[in-house]
């Protein structure tokens, strides 16, 4: 079965190679990002893969008219496709899932970053300032962490953080017994009073949307650290760069943020930065700012690529597709 594959990176060259081969299927790769325009590629195939590009009503129209039924994000978010108006047109969209052991990972090495504060220690070093004032960290042990959202990538957090000794503290909807043998639930309010570091591991969704918000930020302790690697719209980022220069909370590390699309993932160097509260955060010395990169390993790439076309190949066969969305 043909498949269009927009957006190929080199770094996913071999993996589209190998794959390709490996199930049999044909993929027609497109170096650049799905658009109203470069659609036209897919004709003559029913599915298509795509990375964060967004897919707006205009795209998905002329993805219709060339005969493309399935849509798969090689991405676990899918909120930069415009559902609503796919399901309308009868496009199916998925997404994949890839090693949690990426995020997980980064996701600790935030956490410690923050708390032994290295941004101002590197910062420091860079300019020979080798003294100790201002970057006496804490340690793991005499800390508690609550974790929103135990999930694949939450649990897998979990279990790495019983290993460094501290207090962890979980908030989900839905309850894992796997959870409860290394960490207590509590309501999102408790967790975010207690914890001493908070880190977000839940879907871009509505309901979710600004979560930890102006009223959220003030429930949690004054020298707390926020992290999030999950999706930069859980955060209302005017309210918390307001927090950060009012004091109010210890600082924040960031590996997503609000309207991060259009920047990330792109060599904007020499160039002005078209996001102004990514600048602030970037200029205060408690907040760790990464672009989007904690999925990042050799693994999570095979991954994304591998089950992305095994996903449009589930579609095509009529086979139960765990990644399809819609």
């Amino acid at each position: 079965m043909p498949i269009t594959v927009y957006s190929c990176r080199e770094d996913e060259a071999p993996y589209l190679q190998k794959f390709s081969k490996q199930y049999a299927v044909s993929l027609h790769q497109v170096d650049g990002p799905l658009t109203e325009q470069s659609a036209a590629a897919a004709a003559g195939s029913a599915a298509v893969s795509i990375i964060t590009t967004p897919v707006s009503a205009a795209v998905l129209d002329a993805l219709h008219r060339v005969g493309v039924h399935y849509i798969s994000t090689r991405t676990i978010g899918y909120d930069h496709i415009d559902i609503a108006y796919a399901k309308k047109l009868g496009i199916h969209v998925g997404n994949v899932s890839y090693s949690p052991n990426s995020v997980a990972d980064y996701t600790l090495l935030l956490i410690l970053m923050a708390t032994r504060r290295m941004k101002s220690i590197l910062q420091h070093a860079w300019v020979q300032n080798f003294s100790l004032e201002g970057v006496q960290g804490r340690e793991l042990p005499n800390l508690t962490v609550g974790v929103v959202g135990t999930g694949r990538i939450g649990r897998t957090v979990i279990t790495r953080l019983t290993g460094f000794g501290c207090r962890i503290l979980a908030c989900d909807l839905h309850e894992s017994e796997e959870v409860k043998a290394f960490a207590q639930y509590v309501d999102l309010d408790t967790l975010l009073r207690k914890s001493d570091v908070v880190t977000l591991h839940m879907p871009a969704t509505p309901e979710n949307y600004h979560m930890i918000g102006e009223e959220n930020l003030s429930k949690m302790k004054s020298d707390a650290i926020l992290v999030n690697t999950g999706r930069g719209t859980l955060v209302d980022t005017e309210a918390l760069i307001a927090v950060l220069e009012a004091g109010k909370l210890g600082g924040a590390a960031l590996d997503v943020i609000e309207k991060e699309a259009g920047l990330y993932y792109k060599d904007l160097q020499d160039r002005p930065l078209d996001n102004h509260d990514l600048a602030l955060l970037k200029a205060l010395p408690n907040v760790l700012v990464t672009p989007h990169t904690a999925f990042y390993t050799d693994q999570a790439v095979s991954d994304m690529v591998e089950n992305s076309i095994r996903s449009c190949m589930a579609f095509e066969s009529g086979e139960k597709n765990p990644w399809q969305i819609v």
